[in-house]
């Protein structure tokens, strides 16, 4: 549908002060805006030529004032779809015939693929019910086409941070030898509406071509966080949406399987959180398997350390395997280094302990 240029917008050159032509525009810098209305997300305009593009955006904002922060609105292709000015020069000068148009898209990264991820499932100490759970999940990425309609598609790691639910997904998609497409939930959003439920799709649309595959989405609860919250965060729906589409196989992608985390899994939008076939739940490790956890990452210290393993792991009751290394072993290392001592002497480690469990009490109350 064509609109007429002539409907009313601030960059009119009816705008300009009085007593002053106006410089006549050099360059114009813009980047994508998004709608200013919720609906058309689909239909992001995106500019192949960039040459057809300029002589295209002359013709419609001929005689417009340019001024940085300013929106320039499509009232052609893309009826409404708002361009932003983030420079021009000379400054508040009037587009043209001969006015340069850039556009900077500004496009998020292309989402980071990991082969050979070099974790293997004797990485992961403990979670043996998740371990097994995830044999079918390792079937279906093998031979996809064997599952058909059954495919486990959507599954959901849940439990408390430092369990091993991004480690598990490492190791699952090396077993599996396929890609694995980790992100976090919090690049999804985007900054403009329609611009988070694209992302989405050119994320599934890039694990399509990969497929088979994993989409590893890390801290879930940030984009699908029940809606009855959402007014606490901004307006997500779209992003609930875009990926509610993706989790349904509207688009059906062959092979693709998504693996989501959260810690917080009650917090989930009950429409996100149906979709899930399966829910792996993720649990802080027992006394046997702390002291798993010590002893295999003692042997990567650069300092020797020995350490009563067994009392160690009796003391850290309700740590997670992260709090092990990073706030307990890394600690005492580091203390060691600091003092240029040849060893890790193990009142240090005592130590790191007190300054933790107060904290680790406290925070392991929410999933007993």
């Amino acid at each position: 549908m064509i609109r007429s240029a002539q409907r009313s917008n601030p960059q009119k050159k009816r705008d300009t002060p009085s007593g002053t032509e106006g410089a006549p525009a050099d360059i114009v810098i813009i980047k994508p805006a998004g709608y200013p209305m919720c609906g058309i997300v689909d239909d992001y305009p995106q500019v192949e030529n960039p040459e057809v593009f300029e002589c295209y955006a002359r013709q419609q904002w001929n005689g417009y004032i340019a001024r940085v922060g300013d929106y320039l609105f499509d009232h052609r292709m893309y009826p409404d779809f708002a361009y932003r000015i983030i420079d021009v020069q000379p400054p508040e000068s009037i587009i043209g015939q001969f006015t340069s148009f850039i556009v900077n898209e500004d496009l998020p990264e292309s989402p980071k693929i990991e082969y050979n991820t070099n974790v293997s499932f004797d990485d992961v100490i403990g979670q043996t019910l998740a371990r097994q759970k995830c044999k079918l999940v390792e079937r279906y990425l093998e031979k996809p086409e064997l599952f058909g309609k059954w495919a486990p598609k959507n599954i959901l790691f849940f439990g408390p941070s430092g369990t091993g639910k991004t480690m598990l997904s490492k190791a699952l998609a090396n077993h599996s030898k396929v890609p694995l497409i980790p992100i976090k939930a919090t690049q999804l959003i985007g900054e403009f509406v329609g611009e988070g439920s694209r992302q989405i799709h050119q994320l599934y649309e890039k694990a399509a071509d990969l497929s088979p595959c994993i989409v590893f989405i890390d801290e879930l609860d940030a984009i699908a966080l029940d809606r009855r919250h959402q007014e606490l965060r901004g307006d997500v729906s779209e992003v609930v949406n875009a990926l509610l589409t993706e989790m349904d196989g509207i688009d059906e992608r062959k092979g693709v399987c998504t693996i989501c985390a959260t810690n917080r899994p009650e917090v989930l939008d009950a429409a996100i959180r149906s979709r899930f076939e399966e829910e792996i739940e993720f649990v802080l490790p027992n006394k046997e398997e702390r002291e798993a956890i010590i002893i295999n990452n003692l042997k990567t210290f650069p300092l020797p350390a020995n350490p009563d393993t067994s009392n160690l792991a009796t003391k850290t009751k309700g740590f997670s395997g992260r709090d092990l290394v990073e706030k307990i072993l890394k600690n005492a290392l580091h203390r060691a280094i600091m003092e240029d001592l040849e060893e890790v002497p193990e009142r240090f480690f005592e130590e790191a302990i007190t300054k933790v469990v107060p904290k680790q009490e406290k925070d392991s109350t929410m999933y007993v």
